[in-house]
């Protein structure tokens, strides 16, 4: 077996991935029963022309297809599912001289290929029509009007696709091991990126730091990778890189993950440059310690909301033990000071999604959507944790003006020491970031082990 092979959940975990599609298959018949249906078809998506151009915007399939098939990057495919019957896959792998067509799995290369009927599409072509009353999920804005009409099928049932997003929140052990390897793989770019940084590379020698060592081009990242220097930390969703290295190094955050036949990784980690104030020290070793407390607290039961509103409270207490603000934690938190320091929800659902389908949705039977709390609009979990969930904890804290000038401008001003922001200012912030999935008994981290080095 080759290196690239035993990096292949697919072929190491293949008694896993049988189990996976096996559980799905259950769980599909049974929606196909409680919504009256015969089939579903799944459409893995299509790539989209920019604008009075000849090239395609980047394209990644679409996730319940994925969920199924392991191809990430598949398109123009379809897949069928019917109680009682092997799935059928619609493979489009056209006869292609200016690009390289997918591979057609079989057995040897892909043992999950047995679990399927396999059809070659050499163009793209509608699925031979299922019998009786048809769903078909997939973005159908993308597909010619008719393609619905031919297939006579309900498009996006808002009930169906609640219950099978539901279906992903708790990962089978197949994609567990995904994300693990993904992980991994986001590991070593970011020690890659991290000696980069060391050496006084620019924002983008650090990018490319990070996508040689991950194994990843630009295109196949989960999402765009974050690499702020100094007070680009502060942007929380940065989106450039800069050509030159900053004459003075205060600090790095990278956020950037990897995937694994779809599945997402998503890890920060912020560092200290030698220009770095000891505050800025203290800054990310008490982050760091408040995730640390975090997760030591992970198990099922546990209410994501009460944990995002402790790490308000947590870094309430941090503010005030590094002079920043002067009030209470409790009262910070009230007030929103610690909200204007750091405005992100605690974490997210973690897979073939990056913020992964269902973190508001706590029950499909009835469709409740349960709100963050008054104050938190931005967290994206808000449920109760099961075993099997995927998820990040990444706390942070940023110097961010647009958010604390407000407060310079009212009472609760009074109670910041706007020297220590100001000092703070150059390095932007900290946000430290792990992916964990729920056990029975706690959690599993994915980023921190002997074999990630982080």
């Amino acid at each position: 077996m080759s290196d690239s092979q035993l990096n292949d959940p697919t072929l190491t975990h293949a008694a896993a991935h049988r189990a996976h599609l096996a559980a799905l298959q259950s769980g599909y018949e049974v929606a196909m029963q409680q919504h009256d249906l015969d089939a579903i078809v799944l459409h893995s998506g299509k790539p989209k022309r920019h604008f009075a151009d000849d090239q395609d915007a980047s394209f990644k399939s679409h996730a319940h297809f994925l969920h199924w098939v392991p191809m990430a990057g598949l398109s123009d495919s379809w897949l069928v599912i019917r109680p009682g019957q092997q799935p059928t896959l619609y493979l489009h792998a056209p006869d292609d001289f200016w690009h390289l067509s997918p591979s057609l799995p079989t057995p040897d290369t892909a043992p999950w290929a047995e679990q399927f009927e396999i059809i070659h599409l050499r163009k793209p072509t509608l699925p031979q029509r299922p019998e009786g009353r048809v769903a078909l999920l997939g973005e159908i804005a993308e597909l010619q009007p008719q393609v619905v009409s031919e297939l006579e099928a309900l498009p996006n049932p808002v009930g169906l696709v609640r219950q099978l997003d539901e279906g992903r929140v708790c990962k089978s052990d197949f994609e567990i091991a995904c994300l693990q390897e993904a992980s991994l793989r986001a590991a070593r770019g970011h020690l890659a990126a991290r000696r980069t940084f060391m050496e006084g590379g620019a924002e983008l020698d650090i990018q490319l730091a990070y996508l040689g060592a991950s194994r990843q081009r630009e295109l196949d990242v989960p999402y765009g990778n974050i690499v702020g220097l100094n007070e680009h930390a502060a942007v929380l969703h940065y989106q450039h890189y800069g050509l030159q290295a900053p004459a003075t190094r205060h600090s790095l955050l990278v956020d950037a993950g990897a995937k694994v036949h779809g599945y997402a990784s998503d890890i920060t980690r912020s560092w200290a440059g030698d220009d770095a104030l000891p505050l800025y020290r203290a800054l990310i070793e008490g982050v760091e310690a408040l995730q640390k407390r975090l997760m030591a607290r992970l198990a099922p039961g546990v209410d994501y909301v009460d944990l995002h509103l402790e790490m308000h409270r947590e870094l309430g207490e941090l503010l005030r033990e590094l002079g920043v603000v002067s009030l209470p934690a409790e009262d910070q938190v009230a007030q929103g000071i610690t909200a204007a320091f750091c405005p992100h929800g605690l974490g997210h659902l973690l897979g073939l999604q990056v913020h992964d389908v269902a973190g508001r949705i706590p029950d499909h039977t009835t469709g409740d959507i349960r709100h963050p709390p008054q104050g938190h609009p931005m967290l994206r979990l808000t449920r109760v944790l099961e075993p099997g969930m995927a998820i990040t904890i990444e706390p942070g804290c940023y110097i961010i003006p647009m958010l604390l000038e407000p407060l310079r401008n009212d009472a609760r001003g009074e109670h910041i020491d706007w020297k220590l922001v100001e000092a703070l200012a150059p390095h932007g912030g900290v946000r430290i970031e792990d992916n964990l999935v729920i056990t029975a008994d706690g959690a599993l981290n994915l980023t921190r082990s002997p074999a990630t080095g982080l």
